[in-house]
């Protein structure tokens, strides 16, 4: 029998690719979580790791073993969540993931005002680029998901969008906006953001290779290009101020602006619990968001 105790040492392992930062994350003794890890794998009858020098991998059978594993402990923790929303009736939880853009510039007063009109609504935000996301969709981890469009392969709903506009900014003088778009760097996200992935598209529809500088913060790409380090393609949403009081310029360029929607998106195969039903009614009534349910996956 498959213990919990094994199970969460074995997907920390899988994360962590440590048996030290393992015990360190989950405060148990090294040997615990060694043993741990092969009580399970005697257990499952296949090798789920193995070493590959100082870190620890896992097979490919672990790899489809962590998949499940984690959709297990996300199931337990709905239960409990469930239990707890049944028997204290006012009492519901919502737990929301945003690509960084949309955290950054559309959540916050999004939620402020959700708050607002659903106090009895308690929600638990999460921040990654859309990588890490639907990651956690894909495993159940999250219950909503505000991002761009999700992958084919993931099995979603799509319950409502909400247009936005991207446009390339740059630092505030004449100089810059005479600056060809080639020769210019570029402050772009990281890789796995959606946004890093729009603005290399754009450099190939128009056949240039400039400067980048990765930076991992829309803030700090915002505060850059003010500072005059280059330019960047952004969302609208994140930089009306600055544009308004002149600390940056909105520059022209064969590709933008760039019309996309916002996606609230949900898992398919599950139920839809109250409060996610009444997040995603605020969003469609008061938030700007357009109900469009739109079934992917299988």
């Amino acid at each position: 029998m498959i213990s919990l105790s094994q199970l969460r040492a074995f997907l920390e392992v899988a994360r962590l690719g440590s048996v030290q930062e393992a015990s360190e994350a989950l405060v148990i003794s090294q040997p615990a979580v060694s043993a741990a890890l092969a009580a399970l794998q005697r257990t499952v009858g296949v090798r789920l790791t193995e070493r590959d020098g100082r870190k620890i991998r896992l097979t490919e059978a672990g790899r489809t073993y962590e998949a499940y594993g984690r959709r297990m402990l996300a199931l337990l923790a709905e239960a409990e969540r469930r239990a707890r929303e049944v028997n204290e009736a006012s009492a519901t939880r919502l737990r929301l993931t945003a690509v960084t853009t949309a955290a950054e510039h559309l959540v916050p007063r999004l939620l402020q005002a959700f708050r607002e009109r659903q106090p009895q609504v308690a929600v638990e935000l999460d921040v990654g680029n859309h990588v890490y996301v639907w990651d956690r969709l894909r495993h159940w981890e999250a219950d909503l998901v505000i991002g761009g469009r999700p992958p084919s392969d993931l099995a979603a709903t799509i319950l409502a969008t909400r247009p936005h506009e991207m446009i390339v900014i740059a630092p505030a003088g004449e100089r810059y906006s005479q600056l060809p778009l080639g020769e210019a760097t570029w402050l772009v996200r990281e890789a796995g953001s959606g946004t890093r992935v729009v603005t290399e598209q754009c450099f190939a529809s128009i056949g240039i290779d400039p400067p980048r500088l990765t930076i991992t913060s829309n803030g700090a790409i915002n505060a850059c290009v003010r500072a005059g380090l280059g330019y960047s393609l952004v969302s609208r949403d994140g930089v009306e101020s600055d544009l308004r009081n002149g600390a940056v310029q909105q520059i022209a360029t064969p590709f933008t602006p760039l019309e996309r929607r916002w996606h609230l998106v949900g898992p398919q195969g599950r139920e839809i619990r109250r409060g996610v039903e009444d997040f995603v009614e605020f969003a469609t009534a008061f938030g700007g968001f357009v109900a469009a349910p739109l079934r992917l996956g299988t």
